[in-house]
């Protein structure tokens, strides 16, 4: 066979694979769909496939309520400080680090201000973004959003230390995370005043550095996700953010389909910015405590660990669907 013959057969085997690999069907079953999600995990999200499709086994007295707890009562004492605390980290040219090894806090500076993502636990927001930001020479007079992923205490708990820390900032929330923020009684850290609420589409822009909000509803009614733009080492990097992972196992049809809705939408939105990072608020989904603290002591030429590529970025978001479609499928949803 002639050389042109060898390139034609070639290309010919190719489209022919390429066309049996469109007719083959999604996995419908909970197995398959679990075998899926983590061949698609891969070595970057086996957190996100742990948790979203292996089922815990129950537990004892989980929750408040089955402890017997009334609604609103105090809630324990904070855990010991060695077990949360993590040092600030810078991990590009304009975005920080600033949460715990459990929970994320970043900054993303602009020209013309700071846009800070979360709040953590009311206990962590001073020591680690006040307290941080002061030790990586940031000014938390300079922050103008405060954009909160949804109203759960763990990300936002802190939110009205930063209000009364930061006073010229507008603290960002989803309209029915809002709500859910105004209803709530007995806060730890207190109760926020209401601010901006965050809309599909919505940019927010401090001189050079913006971040555009991607509604995503799923993990709560309210929750907000985000694509922006940072620079390392002077190179552009695009940042697909997602503000909520985690599902319950027991949930109805009407959830599970809204959430994948969102995850769908999402994975759109990330492919069409053209992400090559993916980041969450939970440093099982994405290893971000670990990725941080490896940026900021890089030696000079090495790549940004949180830089994975669009593939693995579009592979987070269909180990986070088949996992979804699998707990539909184990609750009988109808």
């Amino acid at each position: 066979m002639n050389v042109r013959g060898q390139i034609l057969g070639t290309a010919l085997a190719v489209m022919a694979a390429v066309g049996v690999a469109s007719t083959q069907t999604m996995p419908t079953s909970v197995d398959g769909l679990v075998s899926a999600a983590k061949n698609a995990a891969g070595l970057e999200w086996p957190g996100t496939f742990l948790r979203l499709c292996v089922v815990p086994l129950p537990t004892a007295g989980r929750g408040a309520a089955a402890r017997g707890a009334a609604p609103n009562a105090a809630p324990p004492g904070p855990p010991a400080k060695s077990i949360w605390y993590a040092e600030p980290a810078k991990v590009a040219d304009n975005f920080y680090f600033l949460g715990t090894k459990i929970h994320h806090a970043w900054a993303l500076v602009g020209t013309d201000g700071i846009i800070m993502f979360e709040a953590l636990f009311d206990y962590a927001a001073p020591d680690e973004i006040a307290d941080g930001m002061r030790k990586l020479g940031l000014d938390a007079n300079r922050v103008k959003y405060v954009v909160l992923s949804h109203a759960h205490g763990d990300h936002d708990g802190g939110a009205r230390f930063l209000q009364d820390k930061m006073p010229a900032a507008h603290l960002i929330y989803g309209g029915p995370d809002w709500d859910a923020v105004d209803k709530s009684t007995n806060r730890p850290g207190g109760k926020p005043n209401r601010d901006t609420v965050g809309t599909d589409g919505m940019k927010l822009s401090v001189g050079d550095a913006s971040v555009q909000i991607v509604t995503t509803p799923g993990h709560t009614a309210g929750t907000l996700s985000f694509l922006f733009e940072v620079r390392d080492n002077g190179k552009p990097l695009r940042v697909a953010y997602v503000g909520g992972t985690a599902i319950p196992f027991d949930g109805t049809a009407a959830y599970y389909d809204g959430y994948i809705a969102s995850v769908k939408k999402m994975a759109k939105a990330a492919a069409d910015f053209g992400a090559t990072v993916l980041l969450s608020n939970h440093t099982e989904f994405d290893n971000g405590y670990y990725k941080a603290h490896t940026a900021a002591h890089r030696k000079p030429g090495e790549a940004n660990p949180f830089e994975v590529g669009r593939a693995a970025v579009g592979r987070y978001f269909t180990v986070v669907e088949d996992c979804v479609t699998a707990a539909r499928l184990r609750a009988g949803a109808k």
